[in-house]
């Protein structure tokens, strides 16, 4: 008796750009209509488009990242009705593969300008830059980070399953408050629903019209479903379990990384990529009563890179701001200052800054609250894995500072 085959549930049309594709969308609305349905237990192959559907190009120029249209992102394959499950159930979600296209062996990691989404440390790195990088089996490298090469700890940054009509409009009333709240800070603190470039898959043309106007953006991560959680370890033997509002769960999954670091500190800061994830499916009835969910929950893989005990060096930052300014156990603000340390150290070798915002973006780094009760500082740290280097980072050897080359700018960057 031969293997069966694994069926691949979702394939990309490449001859077409993304928002022609009906089994792809970029809002989240329970309305949407499934693309294909998958059996309870069954094992699906799912293949998806990098986050911005194409639009970032395997070149030496930030432009495309400067140029990208957010209005168009995330690209997510699906919706799919899984079988028997209902509003109330628990969907689990196994991953067991995750690759990148054969023919697209590569990946990318950028920093947008600050009024594009930007980053975590937007407000000391407001320009734009890109690294590419090259996939060698387990392994990646860039060409515009120098010295650097780490296995990926592949994964999907957003999968979840569609809101109710009632999950949907908490949703906008909450994220319409804090907008309206907070004007004050000069910057977007949240994505109301945006018509424009709104893509539904294959849905008729008055229900186009609802989701463009109704559909929650793809950007955060919510607790209710999950979505764009960019978990660096929901990667190959992870299982996750995700709440269901709708029959049939209308589960979506892409944005696919082939590494993070903790945090993703800028708004595109992974290994962005196309390829294909392989999930197996099931569904515990009345789960989300059974186990008192209200948010997901995910149980690791067995699946990492390794670098054994003392290989990391770690850097500690508190909720005093650049500024000198002191924050109540502020865990965001000790974490941005965790990594400006970071930047700091690795810019004696001859990194710019920007090649190291992008390398603790995507490489595995580590990063923790250590703590969090003592008043008034919490303290955050940032674990380096010292072999991805070919060099020796550790104290208490000597800085030799090299050509390290540059990452990718904007054209009119690169001119000044």
């Amino acid at each position: 008796m031969g293997v069966k085959e694994i069926r691949t549930a979702v394939k990309i049309d490449w001859s077409k750009p993304a928002w022609e594709q009906p089994y792809l969308h970029n809002r989240w609305h329970p309305d949407i209509p499934a693309c294909a349905k998958i059996a309870n237990n069954e094992v699906v192959k799912i293949e998806c488009m990098d986050w911005t559907g194409g639009q970032i190009g395997n070149n030496d120029s930030a432009d495309d990242l400067r140029n990208v249209d957010l209005s168009r992102i995330h690209y997510l394959s699906g919706p799919f009705d899984i079988e028997t499950a209902e509003p109330g159930d628990v969907l689990v979600v196994e991953i067991q593969d995750v690759q990148p296209f054969q023919d697209q062996p590569w990946g990318f990691t950028g920093v947008f300008h600050k009024e594009n989404g930007g980053g975590f440390l937007d407000d000391f790195y407001p320009e734009c830059a890109k690294a590419i990088w090259d996939f060698e089996g387990i392994f990646c490298s860039s060409r515009h980070i120098p010295h650097v090469r780490f296995a990926g700890l592949i994964h999907p940054g957003i999968l979840g399953c569609a809101p109710s009509a009632e999950v949907l409009a908490e949703w906008n009333k909450r994220e319409g408050e804090l907008i309206a709240t907070h004007s004050h800070l000069g910057r977007d603190v949240a994505k109301p629903p945006e018509p424009k470039y709104a893509h539904a898959g294959a849905a008729a043309p008055e229900i186009k019209e609802k989701v463009a106007h109704e559909g929650a953006r793809t950007i955060p991560g919510r607790p209710e479903h999950g979505g764009n959680c960019d978990i660096k370890n929901l990667s190959r033997g992870s299982k996750v379990y995700l709440p269901v509002h709708v029959p049939g769960a209308k589960f979506s999954v892409g944005d696919l990384h082939f590494s993070q670091g903790d945090g993703e500190i800028s708004f595109c800061g992974a290994i962005e990529m196309a390829g294909i994830i392989t999930i197996k499916f099931s569904v515990i009835k009345d789960g989300m009563a059974q186990l008192g969910m209200k948010s997901p929950i995910f149980h690791p893989g067995p699946v990492e890179p390794q670098f054994g005990p003392g290989r990391y060096l770690t850097f500690e930052g508190f909720s005093v701001d650049e500024n000198g300014k002191q924050h109540f156990l502020d865990a965001t603000v000790a974490y941005r200052q965790t990594c400006l340390r970071v930047i700091e150290y690795l810019r004696r070798y001859g990194y710019d800054d920007y090649q190291i915002y992008l390398l603790l973006s995507c490489a595995p780094v580590q990063g923790h609250i250590a703590g969090i009760v003592d008043i008034p500082n919490a303290c955050t740290t940032l674990g380096v894995p010292m072999d991805i280097f070919d060099f020796d980072i550790r104290p208490e050897t000597k800085a030799v500072k090299m050509d390290m080359g540059t990452c990718a700018y904007t054209s009119d960057k690169m001119q000044k």
